[in-house]
């Protein structure tokens, strides 16, 4: 799934934060903020606060941003992207349309199932059937910092049933006997993002089949057991919107709430101690009416300069430097660059690992423009699985409403495609229809700035090692 500049063009947070049906909501204002936390921003020269903000910004981001929206899906009832409570399954027996706009850059290809966890009383158990070996799924974990730490699917586990155990960080338990494997989140609230291959719309009855066999419940409902001491209730706090995530200096505090929930990593010691200097860490306050108009342009200039950094980022996607590979998978992999997860969260949140998924996008100017993508004969994206072309209305980073609400195109639809004459495969990118000769091949564009996403699922080892080059979208002069 996939906001600002989104040019990194992935798929489509996590502070998963409250006890199921107990937990309550409250608006955004901090607590009284402490005199140590006030003394510490005061103790700070207007150049050291200025760099802490700018880290502190880009490490938080991903985690502000995936609150956004884990607050949309399993908090707050009333909002129309509200999917179900936590440690439950909801299946979304359709694909994404231009009315979802909950998450940016979204697929359309498969639909979705979710399940915000809160592992801090108990672990919990899921299951998946048996399907068609030549149905694509997985289900990916994802914690609070949106790292992917874990698949079950298709390429890691197959396509037989099996069953499955997601503990928090500070279980210590044993897996009970019929647990194919024990999964670990670093963070007590994770999300699992479960995308089920959907071959053409008359398909949809039996990806409603594979969905009715996933399964969710908690360990000691799984043993018939007593549940253990219920966790604390927390009160929800508000999260920002997208626009005032950018800017708000209410954001350090959202990131102060969900740090709470993420237990501090050894690697991470040492800057959870520098960003503490202001008044940023699980508990803390950062009180933005005790600074002085100096300190508080120090550290919106910070966070200006987080967004220059990712500019930079950005940019060196465009230019093929960089891809989706750099900047989605494990703390491990990612290796804690903080701009890089940046980076992912702004332009795709929740986007998958090389091994999963790979991403590159085109960008253009469809009012002005008419582009085409050209796949010479025997030279369609290598892929174990499938691929697919998505257009995106920039720069909201959604899928774009037309006519034929044809929203992309994907290699299941390649039988009723046209090919060239030397067996080839082109692609028209416009706005208006090429004609009615073409229409197989067209995906419609917006009058205005485009983005289109390909996506290669279970992409072959050339995209994995970078050797495979993605074909040039072509002005059409």
């Amino acid at each position: 799934m996939h906001s600002s500049t989104r040019t990194l063009g992935l798929i489509a947070g996590a502070a998963l934060l409250l006890l199921g049906s107990g937990c309550r909501q409250k608006t955004a204002d901090p607590a009284p903020p402490s005199k140590a936390s006030m003394n510490a921003a005061q103790g700070a020269s207007l150049e050291e606060m200025r760099a802490i903000a700018k880290e502190a910004y880009t490490y938080g981001f991903p985690l502000v941003d995936n609150y956004r929206v884990q607050y949309s899906y399993f908090a707050d009832a009333a909002n129309p992207e509200y999917k179900t409570g936590w440690n439950q399954i909801f299946n979304n027996a359709r694909v994404y349309t231009p009315d979802d706009k909950a998450i940016q850059t979204p697929n359309s290809d498969t639909p979705y199932s979710y399940v915000g966890a809160d592992l801090r009383a108990e672990p919990l158990v899921l299951s998946v059937p048996a399907m068609e070996k030549n149905r694509f799924y997985h289900l990916q974990f994802i914690d609070q910092y949106t790292q992917n730490f874990a698949y079950v699917g298709t390429r890691t586990t197959g396509n037989d049933a099996g069953t499955f155990l997601l503990a928090g960080p500070r279980w210590q338990g044993e897996a009970p006997a019929g647990i194919k494997q024990v999964i670990k989140s670093e963070t007590d609230f994770a999300f699992i993002l479960y995308r089920t291959q959907l071959f053409d719309p008359s398909d949809i009855a039996n990806v409603k089949k594979v969905q009715s066999g996933y399964k969710v419940q908690t360990l000691s409902s799984f043993m018939g057991q007593a549940a253990p001491p219920a966790a604390p209730t927390v009160d929800f706090i508000k999260p920002l919107t997208a626009t005032e995530q950018r800017s708000s200096l209410e954001f350090f505090n959202v990131l102060n709430f969900v740090l709470q929930f993420c237990p501090t990593v050894p690697s991470e010691v040492e800057i959870m101690e520098r960003f503490g200097k202001l008044g940023i860490g699980a508990g803390k306050t950062l009180d933005a009416q005790a600074l002085s108009p100096q300190m508080r342009a120090a550290i919106e200039g910070g966070m200006a300069d987080s967004w220059q950094a990712f500019k930079a980022v950005d940019q060196q996607a465009q230019e093929g430097k960089l891809t989706s590979a750099d900047f989605f998978g494990t703390r491990e992999h990612l290796r804690n660059n903080y701009e890089y997860r940046m980076a992912a969260a702004a332009a795709g949140i929740y986007g998958n690992s090389i091994e999963e998924a790979f991403y590159t996008q085109y960008k253009g100017d469809t009012s002005v423009d008419r582009f085409v993508l050209h796949f010479p004969p025997g030279q369609l994206p290598p892929v174990d699985a499938f691929w697919s072309l998505t257009m995106y209305e920039m720069p909201a980073s959604l899928l774009y409403a037309n006519p034929l609400k044809r929203y992309l195109i994907n290699s299941p639809m390649l039988p009723k495609m046209k090919k060239d004459a030397d067996g080839g495969l082109t692609l028209y990118v416009q706005h208006e229809s090429p004609g009615k000769a073409k229409e197989s091949n067209w995906l419609p564009a917006p009058a205005g700035p485009m983005m289109v996403v390909l996506r290669l699922y279970a992409p072959k080892q050339e995209v994995r090692d970078g050797t495979w080059k993605r074909p040039a979208l072509q002005k059409v002069e």
